[in-house]
């Protein structure tokens, strides 16, 4: 489970990177909780999205889920839900 949390964005960058490689490494699906994530620029979207490419090459899918409604706004216009292997639902659980 990749947890998001705060406020994230450009400044916020470099120390979700850890977060990420640990995703990255998961042997299973990944799910995204957004419940805590107050607040997200594109960078977030542009890290989640190349997250979910990588994690499709190995045949892996990124559920996000838990999106609060502005957070959910931005990943409808920058089309993170519509990514081959991202499955997303703004009202659906974490479940582990």
């Amino acid at each position: 489970m990749l947890r998001c949390s705060g406020d994230e964005d450009i400044s916020t960058q470099g120390s979700r990177r850890a977060a990420m490689s640990r995703a990255l490494a998961a042997t299973t699906d990944v799910l995204v909780d957004l419940s805590d994530l107050n607040f997200a620029d594109s960078s977030l979207m542009i890290d989640l999205a190349m997250l979910s490419r990588r994690l499709r090459i190995t045949g892996r899918r990124m559920r996000v889920c838990n999106a609060q409604p502005q957070v959910w706004r931005l990943i409808e216009i920058v089309g993170l839900h519509r990514l081959p292997g991202v499955v997303g639902d703004p009202r659906a659980p974490a479940v582990a």
